[in-house]
């Protein structure tokens, strides 16, 4: 089983298995691959889902042309509250591994696949129109923390799977409601435009080509997973932006593929900056040269704090809008306290201003509020686009 896996990943890593690779794996599920023969039972699923992400382009743009597209919550929050050891970290998988692995939500994808499967069912129950992928660190950069770079591809691809296979459950149930799987690209743990030193602040702790090389490790799995969107997001350096969307840019080339590309910032604080010091304006001006699906701000603020920024984005903007704020600020102890009603009066007010075309909850959100903003966003029509 487990040279079956590795012959696996490596094959689906390093070949074309897009829309030049004909379905041989249908002739007793292996293929031929260097003279040898290789079990590989997800080649055909990985086509059939290239040929379905095609029709749900076409899809997601006529849906947010007509409705407001409900994104879920938080993946962490759901998380935590199932209270998970060390060892359902681990699993049987990686019981000896050498380092702890308590906190890795990333790797539960292969240790724990019916948790995230759970809570993806929960939030397309609660309305959520379009789900996040579980990566949002399953980067090799990421993934360094626990000694597992070479994971990434898989993780990214195994997350996509789950949400794709919890997508279509739910499609199969109310077809007349097409739902959508939104691969998350977080933004790692280091920045390409700042210095972790301020004794030198002209060192950086990652290159643009690291951050390149990484991201498009993980686009990779998260495609051909069966993702319908890539969805960049938390941006808090542009940079490391520009290295996940030039990245996701070169796939499309070379695989000769369409995926929308959703994006979203985070302003830190009351300036109304991201970490390294754009405003609103400055944001959406350093990501327009490539086209994207959408634009918008997540993390950091409660709704309330994250209004005006997002008014002021939809106001200049030509693309669809998306927020998805947390569960208020933070108290004393790192938990949110914001009620699901008190997050869904908030979050009218964006859709009395006709601001977004997405909107969603980030840290702190849980299925029933999502609920409630499903419920909310019935009442309204989308933002139209700015003339």
């Amino acid at each position: 089983e487990k040279a079956k896996r590795a012959a696996q990943l490596s094959f689906e890593k390093y070949c074309s298995v897009s829309k030049t690779l004909e379905p041989t794996a249908k002739i007793n599920h292996h293929i031929i691959f260097n003279g040898k023969k290789i079990w590989f039972t997800d080649l055909k699923l990985i086509q059939l889902g290239h040929r379905q992400r095609d029709q749900n382009i076409m899809n997601i743009k006529e849906d947010l042309q007509n409705r407001i597209l409900v994104l879920d919550g938080a993946m962490g929050t759901m998380i935590q509250n199932h209270n998970l050891t060390e060892e359902d970290f681990r699993g049987s998988r990686f019981k000896n591994h050498p380092c702890s692995l308590k906190g890795n939500n990333d790797l539960l994808s292969i240790t724990q696949p019916k948790i995230i499967e759970e809570i993806h069912l929960e939030y397309l129950e609660a309305g959520a129109d379009i789900i996040e992928t579980n990566t949002f660190s399953a980067t090799s950069i990421g993934m360094a923390d626990y000694q597992m770079e070479d994971l990434a591809y898989e993780l990214n691809y195994e997350s996509a799977k789950i949400a794709k296979e919890a997508a279509n459950f739910y499609f199969e149930k109310t077809p007349e409601k097409k739902r959508y799987v939104a691969g998350s690209i977080g933004p790692t743990n280091k920045t390409a435009s700042m210095s972790p030193d301020v004794n030198d602040p002209g060192f950086r702790a990652i290159t643009f080509d690291d951050l390149v090389k990484a991201y498009k490790e993980q686009a990779l799995g998260l495609i051909d997973g069966g993702s319908d969107v890539l969805f960049v997001e938390t941006i808090f350096d542009t940079l490391n932006a520009k290295a996940a969307l030039y990245a996701i840019d070169c796939i499309k080339e070379e695989k000769s593929i369409e995926i929308p590309i959703m994006i979203s910032g985070t302003i830190t604080d009351a300036s109304g900056r991201t970490l390294s010091g754009q405003t609103v304006e400055a944001f959406r001006i350093s990501l327009s040269h490539l086209p994207i699906l959408s634009i918008g701000f997540n993390c950091a603020l409660g709704a309330d704090q994250l209004l005006p920024y997002v008014k002021r984005l939809s106001n200049k903007s030509k693309v669809f809008i998306s927020a998805h704020p947390n569960a208020g600020l933070p108290n004393a102890f790192g938990e949110y306290d914001q009620t699901p009603k008190e997050l869904q009066e908030l979050i009218e007010q964006y859709l009395k201003q006709n601001l977004v075309n997405i909107i969603g909850g980030c840290c702190g959100t849980t299925p029933d509020h999502i609920r409630l903003i499903s419920e909310i966003v019935k009442k309204y029509t989308p933002r139209e686009f700015h003339k």
